[in-house]
């Protein structure tokens, strides 16, 4: 008995199905409740006390090697079944394929650095952990110069003299010292201070501030410049240039574009006037070009900047800044069809 147990083991170890109905039948026969399994388990009985040992062992095995055919025929066959569902049929309609979306900042980056491009600007980029020097001393700011309080700063705590930039500026300064004029480039990037967070303020915000020196620059040159920016960005050619302060240029400016009064949300966002503010701008202090070894003398220029998220909020009327940072992918899926 013992032999023909062995023998039903190599039948098992050497059986070959081609459908699933072929493996439940062999599962019944060795597994099921009239298969041969339970007839040798009613044997045990029958058989003699010195060869229960070795029935036992042979009766196990082929209980082993029957359940291990069934389950492996089983997954072989759902294999192949699941092979030919993707790839047999081959007029089924194609699969989904889930589009991306770019982020409404690099939407509005992008369109700055093209418009900027096509007036022969290059985009320059810098570290965002600075050190004083660049951010601050280089730009006409000493320590302990008031106008240093115009932007609460994130200082590492082991390291006072390293900080997170506070404005892409430092970009400039590090540009300006190692290229010579003529200049003309912007710095786009991610900058840090220390704010309150709210629908209209972050801790962290963009900016992309440009730089143009060169013999003989003008105000003029710098308006001109503005004109043709915000008339490609935002198809309003109107503009204004309030006094302002900066310490890095002199003389300096608010820029407001017109934005008109059509909508209830033109006078939301403009309170009123028309007018939008969108960024500061100047000529650049000779200080700052003296800081960069360039001769103040020879060389004039100008500078700008401009924040990105605020313009990329009213471009697509986005009503709160921190929607911008949450990575809400409900808010992200409406920018798919942008580029």
């Amino acid at each position: 008995m013992i032999d023909k147990i062995k023998e039903l083991i190599a039948e098992a170890e050497a059986f070959k199905a081609q459908t699933k109905e072929e493996v439940e039948a062999f599962r019944i026969q060795y597994l099921g409740k009239k298969g041969l399994l339970n007839q040798y388990f009613a044997e045990f009985k029958n058989v003699a006390n010195e060869q229960k040992k070795e029935f036992g062992q042979a009766v196990n095995a082929l209980k082993k090697t029957a359940e291990d055919k069934v389950n492996a025929l089983k997954e072989e066959l759902e294999s192949k079944e699941e092979v030919k569902g993707v790839y047999g049929d081959l007029s089924r309609p194609g699969s989904p394929i889930n589009l991306g979306a770019r982020h409404p900042i690099s939407i509005v980056k992008n369109q700055i650095i093209d418009i900027f491009s096509n007036i022969g600007f290059n985009v320059s980029e810098g570290p965002e952990i600075e050190d004083d020097w660049h951010n601050f001393t280089a730009l006409n700011l000493p320590e302990y110069h008031p106008a240093r309080d115009m932007q609460d700063t994130f200082f590492i705590q082991t390291n006072p003299d390293v900080l997170l930039r506070t404005h892409t500026s430092s970009v400039q300064v590090r540009y300006m010292e190692k290229n010579q004029p003529p200049i003309r480039t912007i710095s786009p990037g991610r900058v840090y201070r220390n704010e309150a967070i709210s629908a209209r303020s972050h801790c962290f915000f963009h900016q992309i501030e440009g730089l143009y020196i060169d013999k003989e620059v003008s105000f003029a040159d710098l308006k001109q410049t503005l004109q043709y920016f915000t008339t490609q960005l935002f198809g309003k050619s109107k503009i204004r240039l309030r006094p302002s302060y900066f310490p890095f240029t002199e003389p300096s400016a608010e820029i407001d574009v017109y934005w008109g009064l059509e909508t209830e949300s033109d006078y939301r966002i403009t309170k009123g006037t028309g007018w939008l503010e969108i960024g500061g701008c100047g000529m650049v202090d000779p200080n700052v070009l003296e800081n960069c070894n360039i001769d103040s003398k020879e060389y004039s220029g100008f500078a700008f900047g401009v924040g990105i998220d605020r313009i990329a909020m009213l471009l697509h009327q986005i009503n709160d800044i921190r929607l911008l940072s949450e990575n809400d992918v409900r808010f992200l899926e409406q920018f798919k069809s942008a580029l």
